[in-house]
């Protein structure tokens, strides 16, 4: 069993972008489950299966685990719903590594930073990038993204 304690924020300028490490290509769909979000994901050459939590805030259990590609594609195609595409961006600063995803389709436009931490209290530096926290604003999730994309949202 895993917990992951995540936070997320928005980014307020594009200055992340000179400290990209690495950048992966992600396609997401839902499986669908009852508490949990259940997701296959192609990330460049590998294929996912990955259970979260399905609950607001920092700390959600989350277990995750390599398929075989070709299943990961069949399991793609099963995935009902919405999808999430995306290049996900590796940032390393200050000892911590940053996930920045960059949405694409549906979700163009929306940038969104991500932290994986050790505890809850744990302190980290924030970057002169780093915006507004959304960690616990459920539009940001990626699962709610998949069925209520950034295109739809209201200007309010």
């Amino acid at each position: 069993m895993a917990l992951e304690i995540e936070r997320k924020f928005l980014l307020a300028s594009d200055a992340w972008r000179d400290e990209v490490e690495r950048s992966v290509p992600m396609h997401q769909g839902y499986l669908g489950g009852q508490g949990v979000s259940v997701r296959v994901r192609i990330a460049g050459d590998r294929a996912l299966i990955n259970i979260k939590q399905n609950r607001l805030g920092m700390a959600r259990e989350e277990f995750e685990y390599p398929v075989p590609m070709a299943d990961g594609l069949r399991l793609m195609k099963l995935a009902g719903g919405g999808r999430v595409e995306k290049t996900r961006h590796y940032v390393r600063r200050d000892g911590v590594l940053w996930e920045i995803d960059e949405f694409e389709g549906d979700n163009a436009g929306l940038v969104v930073a991500e932290i994986e931490l050790d505890d809850p209290d744990q302190v980290f530096v924030h970057p002169d990038w780093l915006g507004a926290e959304v960690t616990d604003e459920e539009r940001y999730y990626n699962v709610a993204l998949a069925t209520h994309p950034y295109s739809q949202w209201s200007q309010a």
